[in-house]
């Protein structure tokens, strides 16, 4: 993956020529080591910004609000829908996920390169809104894996 990033940042692509920063889109099951990978990019390409998420779920162990989230309630959440503040927005597992459109905009406008850590579905709801967006899709080794993880995490069903 990080090979994958460097040979991507070297290319002349339309967003570098019209001076905007890369979109990189990482998406995973639940549990399919998004966040690990990420650390590894931001720790290793110091140029890459975070897309810090808003969701409605409480945070988990030592995740601080605007740190790997801006935990905020179902009532502000729903503002922000309304007001247009999200590039894209999904409810997963009863949980609501969404992207700032405005931090988006900001970072790319800047020449900066930013790194969104979502679900599936935001996926594809970015890959559908902007076409130069690099999409990394992480399968874990295999379900049982992908079970044992989820499991000692604790705070995710099997199911989902």
């Amino acid at each position: 993956m990080l090979n994958e990033l460097n040979k991507a940042e070297s290319k002349d692509t339309a967003s570098t020529e019209c001076g905007l920063g890369m979109l990189i889109v990482v998406s995973s099951p639940s549990g399919g080591g998004k966040g690990t990978l990420i650390d590894r990019v931001l720790q290793t390409m110091p140029g890459v910004s975070y897309s810090v998420s808003y969701t409605t779920r409480a945070p988990r162990g030592a995740e601080q609000d605007g740190r790997e989230y801006f935990f905020v309630s179902a009532a502000t959440f729903e503002g922000l829908i309304r007001q247009g503040e999200f590039l894209e927005w999904a409810d997963v597992y009863g949980h609501l996920y969404g992207t700032s459109k405005a931090q988006v905009e900001r970072e790319r406008a800047a020449g900066k390169d930013i790194i969104l850590e979502i679900d599936v579905q935001g996926a594809a709801s970015i890959r559908q809104l902007i076409d130069d967006a690099v999409s990394v899709f992480i399968l874990p080794p295999s379900f049982e894996l992908l079970r044992d993880r989820l499991a000692a995490r604790g705070t995710d069903s099997p199911a989902d």
